[in-house]
């Protein structure tokens, strides 16, 4: 398949650095006042933190939830751990709160993903005062691949991508291409998901060597969930027939195509901003839908269904959610769901999607 540079991404990252500016200037008088007092007084992400005034635990704070869940899993109640993502909120969507940047300044252990997304973070994080916090990338954790336009998805070649670079935009030239490339969904590959959970052990080890034994062996136990998530996986792709799945909606799941050797055909990459697919690619899954025969149609958690029920509707197939496991919502969250309950639903889809086959 060919691979286009998303151009787009340096120009989205600027958009977000200029609309975090206000942030910044609003935490930095926070920051000046705060106090390790702050420490348990958040008013926005979700904790699973201490009683107040015990600050015997380290402080581990992460951006969304894949890595809030590996800490849950590795740690317990060992730490106190907050998560900035509500529930039910989209990543793209998300901008920090002022309590947000506090609860960063704070904290012991801080993870996100890197990549586009967080051009945020590395801003916050430059103009703070160095504390000793450990940090982690998600994207450092493993061998990253970049995003990929395949046939008939909006901006893919041929379509309105090579549109958009003859329509007069400043050629930048070679430097343009960045980081911006970078899938950041490095998660999906629950082999990824047990070298990042092994990451994360050895940073809680290294902020809070008194509890290393537990966090060494927490994480290896899960990891050999994680290892056998990855063993079913493979069982059912390699006894399909047929590897191809589509997507209504971005695809923010190239690491698991990757892994499982599937195909697929989406409406958009997975950190696109775009929400509106153009004719062109409407037509395009609708025809795939017919003569690929698939059973149903694919969409994420927390995104909106419209595109996947029109492809539906005109194919006669249904929908179904295949969780990307970037967060969750309120509901799901209170239930107890984790990722890998939400990958194991994946797998029974996967199943009925690729043996589902007329």
């Amino acid at each position: 398949m060919r691979k286009r540079r998303n151009l787009s991404g340096n120009r989205s990252g600027s958009r977000i650095m200029c609309r975090f500016a206000a942030f910044l200037l609003c935490a930095a008088v926070l920051l000046a006042g705060c106090s390790a007092s702050g420490r348990t007084d958040r008013e926005s992400g979700v904790s699973q933190g201490q009683e107040a005034g015990d600050d015997s635990r380290i402080r581990v704070v992460t951006t969304i939830f894949p890595p809030y869940d590996f800490v849950r899993e590795i740690a317990g109640s060992s730490v106190d751990l907050t998560m900035l993502l509500k529930p039910g909120e989209e990543t793209h969507s998300y901008e920090p709160t002022p309590q947000d940047i506090i609860a960063i300044q704070n904290s012991d252990v801080f993870i996100y993903t890197g990549g586009e997304n967080d051009v945020w973070v590395e801003e916050i994080l430059s103009s703070m005062p160095d504390s000793g916090r450990l940090t982690l990338r998600l994207v450092d954790c493993v061998d990253t691949v970049e995003e990929e336009h395949v046939e008939g998805m909006k901006g893919a070649a041929g379509h309105e991508h090579e549109e958009e670079e003859d329509s007069g935009h400043e050629d930048h030239g070679e430097e343009e291409v960045s980081v911006h490339e970078i899938d950041e969904h490095v998660w999906t590959s629950p082999l990824n998901a047990a070298r990042i959970a092994d990451e994360i052990a050895g940073l809680l080890s290294q902020a809070d060597p008194a509890n290393c034994s537990l966090y060494e062996e927490n994480a290896a136990g899960y990891e050999e969930k994680l290892k056998a998530l990855d063993q079913e996986f493979r069982e059912i792709a390699g006894q399909a027939e047929r590897r191809l799945v589509i997507f209504g909606d971005r695809f923010p799941f190239r690491y698991f195509a990757d892994a499982y050797g599937l195909d697929y055909y989406a409406a958009f990459p997975g950190c696109a901003g775009d929400t509106e697919p153009s004719a062109a690619t409407m037509a395009f899954l609708i025809e795939k839908v017919k003569e690929e025969k698939v059973p149903a149609v694919l969409k994420m958690e927390l995104t909106n269904a419209d595109i996947a029920n029109a492809i539906a509707e005109a194919t006669g197939t249904e929908v179904k959610v295949f969780y990307s496991c970037h967060n969750l919502s309120a509901e799901d969250f209170e239930h107890g769901e984790t990722y890998l309950t939400m990958m194991e639903k994946n797998a029974e889809t996967l199943k009925e999607v690729l043996d589902g086959w007329h």
